[in-house]
């Protein structure tokens, strides 16, 4: 398996949509692009009402992103005040996602936070980053990106054997050599004995039911997972 580079710090500046400079932002800060309260539509935890924390910028630019909004767009506002706006919201689960949320170095302060206050908290990134420093309690949903997504050379490999039961491995398929890709990915590095596996129809680009028949054909050992917040509102901002 091939061992990629970590993206170069002045690329990750540019994804948090700020100028390389010397003066940072501060240790207390992060840039959001939305918080909203709605159902989980992805992963284990679908169909849980959860607060979302959406920060701005990203280093990847997948062919089928539906959150390229959040490239640039946002405001920076202390961890104090997310927080604050977080405990607004009559739920204790709380998923940090992006754009690419640890492109900004004190997403893992934010995390850390709401661990300490109780939340149960979920991550969801692209896989590029280094997940190492992420606090433990957070449950880690690291996307695998596939030769379709356009950004197959970003994988960080060296997150993986960082995985545990508690996390989650993500593929988005955008067709059927997306899914056999996947499929031999899973068997290679055998992925479901480090974390559960998802595999998910890209939206608009692979039925539900042609993925659904690829897995029942081969026996995999993933769960198929579809963006419920889409069926219930459709490709609708801030739900």
């Amino acid at each position: 398996m091939t061992t990629l580079t970590k993206i170069p710090a002045a690329t990750i500046r540019k994804a948090e949509g700020k100028k390389a400079s010397p003066t940072r932002a501060r240790a207390d800060t992060v840039r959001i692009n939305e918080i909203f309260f709605s159902l989980q539509g992805e992963s284990s935890r679908v169909g849980v009402p959860t607060v979302f924390v959406r920060l701005t910028g990203c280093p990847l630019r997948c062919g089928y992103c539906d959150t390229a909004y959040a490239f640039h767009d946002g405001k920076t506002r202390s961890i104090d005040e997310v927080i604050a706006e977080v405990a607004s919201h009559p739920t204790k689960t709380v998923c940090v996602t992006g754009g690419e949320p640890l492109a900004q170095k004190n997403c893992l302060t934010l995390l850390q936070k709401l661990c300490d206050l109780g939340y149960s908290v979920s991550l969801e990134t692209s896989g590029a980053i280094d997940i190492a420093n992420v606090d433990r309690r957070v449950s880690r949903i690291v996307d695998i990106k596939t030769p379709g997504s356009g950004e197959v050379e970003k994988n960080l490999w060296q997150n993986l054997p960082l995985l545990n039961q508690c996390d989650e491995i993500k593929f988005v398929i955008t067709c059927e050599d997306d899914y056999r890709w996947a499929a031999a990915l899973l068997a290679k590095e055998k992925l479901t004995a480090l974390a559960p596996v998802l595999f998910s129809p890209a939206f608009n680009e692979v039925t539900y039911a042609q993925l659904a028949e690829w897995i029942l054909r081969d026996g995999l050992n993933v769960r198929m997972q579809i963006q419920l917040h889409k069926i219930i509102w459709g490709e609708k901002r801030g739900v």
